[in-house]
């Protein structure tokens, strides 16, 4: 069964559009953030904003003037395309900077490690999209080696708070319990959970791979503390080098050590989904740790768990030419997308199969209508970290001997897996759209049109600790957030008015998903959208 408004679209301008509805609905210029975020799901939704310039940004060929000096016979205007899209970007990247000094980089200093290495996964995101933007569409002039665009002086700004909470989170890490890992939390019983470590793999693969370095010493005590701020990364007047990167290996040995320990946590279930993490049986306080291994889990399953590695997986792989790296990716994004009960486009299951029925991804308290502000988050989450995993090989390496290119056959192979899972991708961005209200918000639960609404049954083992209960979810009924006999759907002609509602977070996962789409289908031709 198709969802009920199952018409033909254009990938491109439902991005245009989800993104719009997203900032005008949502963003407030004054205050520099959504304000009814909450600090992670903040920066998450700048990083969605990012990733979305980035594909805006290669979404049409075009080139700005240049200087006067420069070569002759060059256009003296873009294409009128061209001019909306730079004007588009333009607009959002204002307000990327607007959220740079509205984003409560104190405050999340003293929260979880997971918080911190949101912050850091956001601002390489605008490092990278702010790298390709200039190379794109602003030719250097004559005489330089790069060409200018106002948003190249933020770098070292990105640059800086991206080094700052990776230098913090990386605290996390410890040996003493479970022989690795990161801890949750600082402040709280030692948790070993999969998205904690997932973060700390793709965010220390990144920093390796998009870091450009950093001379800022503020708020770091001395300048040789600061081994990754040398000058092969950045010039003392703040500017790119001729690389652009320092790429300590640090972080790449990081990433190694962290995904070698994830993998061999027996983190998985019998699906080949990662739960959602480790408690230490036993353990009082650090002087009474219990049996110190990781021996309590809990099997709750969420999304995302099965998404940040996916951009760790990839770097990994471009940071050391080892095909094992998107190969563990590959089976993962299969086994996920096996747990949404799709078979083919034409065979979808519709019972529960871990992540969701018949071909739509969707959380445990989705049909429910019980999903908390973190649990809004986590598909859009999925859906990026997917997409950026299927970016295509490059036959090149982009800077030799520090980054590796593919062979013929690892392109062939790669790009040839990610075809096969445009169809997937189309159909949960359709089903996403299919949930929008009259202002194009987008809902929570994508299955709400295509799924036939009845009473949950899920199978669930372990705590869904993320929503039933917790902080935010109480404020949302009288009762129904914990009581097992209040009934699920309460007084909504809509699934999607349930509960929370259509939020920012639920906005931003329509953001991701659209945009999946359209790189998805930009890149595989054969993806037909009915």
């Amino acid at each position: 069964m198709a969802p009920s408004n199952y018409v033909p679209v254009n990938p491109l301008e439902e991005l245009h559009y989800a993104l719009e509805v997203m900032q005008n609905f949502y963003f407030q210029l004054w205050l520099g953030t959504w304000p009814t975020c909450i600090d992670w799901t903040g920066a998450v939704l700048g990083t969605f904003v990012s990733a979305s310039l980035f594909s805006l940004t290669r979404s049409l060929d075009y080139s700005l003037p240049k200087p006067p000096q420069s070569i002759p016979n060059q256009p003296d205007r873009i294409t009128m395309k061209g001019e909306r899209i730079e004007n588009e970007i333009d607009k959002y990247f204002s307000q990327s900077i607007a959220y740079y000094f509205g984003e409560d980089y104190f405050g999340i200093r003293m929260q979880a490690y997971d918080d911190m290495l949101w912050v850091v996964l956001g601002w390489l995101e605008s490092v990278r999209f702010v790298k390709l933007h200039t190379l794109a569409h602003y030719p250097a002039a004559e005489g330089k080696e790069k060409g200018e665009w106002y948003g190249r002086q933020f770098v070292p700004a990105f640059a800086h708070r991206a080094h700052v909470f990776y230098d913090i989170a990386k605290k996390g890490w410890d040996t003493e319990l479970c022989g690795g890992g990161m801890n949750w939390n600082p402040r709280l019983t030692p948790y070993k959970n999969a998205i904690t470590n997932e973060l700390y793999i793709s965010a220390s693969i990144g920093m390796y791979l998009y870091f450009p370095g950093d001379l800022n010493s503020s708020p770091f005590a001395t300048q040789e503390k600061r081994k990754c701020g040398s000058r092969e990364g950045i010039d003392a007047a703040g500017e790119e080098s001729t690389t652009g990167h320092s790429f300590d290996p640090v972080y790449r040995k990081n990433a190694i050590e962290a995904y070698t320990w994830l993998k061999h946590s027996n983190m998985t279930n019998e699906k080949g989904l990662y739960v959602d993490g480790f408690h230490i049986k036993g353990w009082r306080n650090r002087h009474d740790t219990g049996t110190g291994n990781c021996d309590e889990r809990n099997e709750m399953v969420y999304t995302y768990n099965q998404g940040v590695l996916l951009s760790g997986l990839r770097g990994l792989w471009e940071g050391t030419g080892e095909r094992k790296y998107l190969e563990d990716g590959h089976a993962l994004v299969r086994n996920v997308i096996a747990a949404t009960g799709w078979k083919s486009p034409t065979e979808r299951t519709s019972s529960w199969q871990g992540l969701g029925s018949n071909g739509i991804m969707e959380e445990i308290c989705d049909k429910k209508g019980t999903c908390s502000q973190n649990a809004q988050t986590f598909k859009g989450i999925y859906f990026h970290h997917l997409t950026l995993f299927c970016e295509p090989l490059p036959r090149i390496a982009a800077v030799p001997g520090k980054t590796f290119s593919a062979g013929p056959e690892e392109v062939r192979l790669h790009s040839q897996s990610c075809n096969e899972y445009a169809t997937w991708v189309t159909w949960n961005a359709r089903a996403a759209l299919s949930t929008r209200d009259r202002q194009g918000r987008f809902g929570m639960w994508w299955g709400a049109n295509v799924n036939v609404l009845e009473t949950a049954t899920f199978p669930v083992q372990g705590q869904d600790y993320r929503n039933r209960g917790l902080g935010d979810a109480k404020r949302w009924g009288t009762g129904w957030y914990n009581d097992p006999d209040f009934p699920q759907y309460f007084n909504a002609t809509d699934a999607n008015d349930r509960g929370r509602g259509r939020t920012v977070e639920t906005q931003g996962g329509g953001v991701a998903v659209v945009r999946a789409m359209w790189e998805f289908v930009g890149r595989f031709a054969d993806v037909v959208i009915k």
